[in-house]
Parts: C-alpha cells; sequence; structure tokens
C-alpha cells in the first residue's frame, strides 16, 4: 500500500531518494528459492570475483548494512585499541556517527581542521607525532573522505600523496567511499584509479546513496593490513542472513555499469544547480549578495550562502539542512533521480523567496 506523495521531491539528502527501478529488478531476480546464508550464496561470490576485477585479485569484500558499520568495522580492523585515526574535521565519523567509532571500536579520532574538507599530508602531520609514547594515543591510520563531506573531490594523485605518507609513518590509508561513485563520475575514473592505483588500503563502498536499498561494503584491499574482520563483522552485528541480497544490489552497480551512470547524473543535476543560481546573480533576477557559495560543486552538493530567515522560506517549500547556520551555509543535494523539472522548480522558489 503507498502512503506517500511520489512526486515530492527534496534536496536535503541523496538518501531521500527511493530505490533505482534496476536495483529493485536485480532484487526480484536473486529472490526465489534457497541460497545459503550467511555470505555464502552464489551473489556474494560473483560480487568477491567483480570486487577482485576492480580493485586487484587480493581484494576481499564483507557486505554489510549501513556507511556507519562498513566506517567502524574497517578501522576497527586496521588497528589495535589503542590507536588513533587521523580525520578531516568534518569527517562523517567524526560528525555524523553518534561516536560508534570511538564507543564501538574503543579507537581515538584525532581531528584536523579543512577549508575544503580534504587533508593533505602537511595537515596530517600536524596531528602524525607520539609514537611510542604511552600517554598518547598511538596515530595508526589516516580516514579520509571521497567525495568529501563538503562535496569536494580527491584526485587520484592527491590520495597517492596522503597514502605514501601514512605508510612512510606507518599508519594505513582508510577511504570512506559513502559517494565514491560520484568521485569516480567527477574524476571521469575507475574507482581503482583512485583506491587501490593509489594506494587505499581499506575501503568503505557506498551502495545507499546511489540508489541501492540499503547495501554497503568493507573491501579490503590490502589484506595485509587488517586482523580478524570476519569476527568483527559478526560482533558488530554487521553480518547479514540473507546476504544474498545486499550482495545482488552492489553487484549491479558493477555488472549493469549503474553506479556511474546513476552518479553521473546526479552529479550532473548539481552542476545544473549551481549554473543556475550562478546565472540568478549574474543577470541580476536576485538582489546582489543574497546568495553565495562557500564550496566547489564538483560532485552532487551544492554548498550555499543566503540569509537564515530567506533559507527558512525556502525549506518551507522545498526541504534541505543547513550546515552551519551560524554563517548562513546550506547544503542542497541531488540524487540518481533528481530530474531537470526538479531543479528548475526549486531555481524558481530560490529566486522567489530571494526577492521576497
Amino acid at each position: 500500500m503507498r502512503i506517500h506523495d511520489t512526486s515530492y521531491r527534496g534536496f536535503a539528502s541523496d538518501n531521500y531518494a527511493g530505490v533505482h527501478p534496476e536495483v529493485l529488478a536485480a532484487l526480484a531476480e536473486a529472490n526465489g528459492g534457497h541460497q545459503i546464508a550467511y555470505g555464502e550464496d552464489q551473489y556474494t561470490a560473483r560480487l568477491a570475483e567483480v570486487v577482485k576485477a576492480e580493485f586487484g585479485e587480493q581484494a576481499e569484500v564483507f557486505p554489510v548494512f549501513n556507511g556507519t558499520g562498513a566506517n567502524v568495522l574497517a578501522l576497527t580492523a586496521l588497528m589495535p585499541r589503542w590507536g588513533a585515526v587521523i580525520a578531516s574535521g568534518t569527517a562523517h565519523i567524526h560528525t555524523d556517527e553518534g561516536g560508534a567509532p570511538e564507543r564501538v571500536s574503543g579507537l581515538k579520532l584525532f581531528t584536523v581542521p579543512t577549508p575544503d574538507g580534504k587533508l593533505t599530508p602537511e595537515l596530517v602531520d600536524t596531528e602524525a607525532f607520539g609514537w611510542g609514547d604511552e600517554h598518547r594515543a598511538q596515530p595508526l591510520a589516516v580516514s579520509i573522505t571521497n567525495t568529501t563531506e563538503v562535496g569536494t573531490v580527491y584526485t587520484p594523485a592527491e590520495v597517492r600523496a596522503l597514502a605514501d605518507h601514512a605508510h612512510a609513518h606507518g599508519m594505513a590509508l582508510h577511504l570512506d567511499g559513502a559517494r565514491v561513485w560520484n568521485a569516480a563520475a567527477a574524476l571521469g575514473t575507475s574507482l581503482h584509479a583512485f583506491t587501490a592505483d593509489a594506494g587505499v588500503d581499506i575501503l568503505s563502498l557506498g551502495g545507499t546513496k546511489n540508489g541501492l536499498m540499503g547495501a554497503e561494503a568493507i573491501v579490503v584491499i590490502d589484506p595485509a593490513r587488517v586482523d580478524g574482520l570476519i569476527y568483527l563483522r559478526k560482533m558488530n552485528m554487521q553480518l547479514a542472513s540473507k546476504m544474498r541480497f545486499i550482495s545482488a544490489q552492489l553487484l549491479t552497480l558493477f555488472d549493469e555499469g549503474l553506479g556511474i551512470r546513476s552518479a553521473m547524473h546526479a552529479n550532473a543535476m548539481a552542476a545544473r544547480l549551481r549554473a543556475g543560481l550562478e546565472g540568478m546573480l549574474a543577470d541580476g533576477s536576485v538582489p546582489a549578495g543574497s546568495l553565495g557559495f562557500s564550496q566547489q560543486t564538483q560532485a552532487n552538493a551544492v554548498f550555499a550562502l543566503l540569509a537564515n530567515d530567506a533559507a527558512d522560506r525556502i525549506r518551507e517549500r522545498v526541504r534541505f539542512y543547513d550546515w552551519d547556520r551560524a554563517r548562513g551555509e546550506v547544503r542542497w543535494m541531488c540524487a540518481f533521480d533528481t530530474t531537470e523539472a526538479d531543479i528548475d522548480g526549486f531555481l524558481q522558489v530560490v529566486r522567489q523567496e530571494l526577492n521576497h
């Protein structure tokens, strides 16, 4: 029974979007009959083959339920309990996971302020010290996000520089890939070009933000870096009994090219939104100074600056989130199912309310 208005669109999160029709079809195909539970099914076996083809023959995949679970498990498997992770101050593991990395894993987060959400070797060095000091948690991993939480994108060269720097200090490199497909689409490259080929040791492979019903995975690119992940997944309640339905969704992102296609579309819609907003400023259809931008639009997010009262009026008509209300910063997200009509309609709302 349908109880919601399917015409409703928002710009708060790509998690608001439904399930891509191709994913629903894949789930239907995976249904029926019996398959061995807890990952011994044919779909999970096929996913393991696809992951090896994408990330290298040594790569291993562990499907999980959600992104927080993927991040926490990946970082837990990388280090002992006295370990610490260096991350951007805007990193999801720091700002939006309820303290799960520290409470569940017991690790320590060392966060670094970043203007664009991206770490550099120099920024890592502000927290990369104290090895052998019993009074300080030991920096044993660096975690980055691509695309970042503020919509910017690491290039393969930037990831490689961080990987080399981390490895030179005996640290591993984790990549939170909640929107990893959007990064690949923005870069016009494969996933492995800025993960396995760039020195990433372990990846949280996102899917839910890109049209899946609820499916993520941990991809271990360098198995020598992790320990006990098969046990940790069960201990941390991320082992699916009917894993075939998680694996079937993830397979669709690879086998049908859905991951890149969906991400390219979402990125294109954000570019259309940014261009439309800039056009309104250029032609004077909104007052000068009423609208600005805080970050580049490189993937499927637009970070804008406007007065809080204007933002509140717009939000009464189209839902979105404040990012930093103190500075009037908001985030507008596009998804795989955002249409040109959605963008044009939202631009009209923004124009009307900025001229209120």
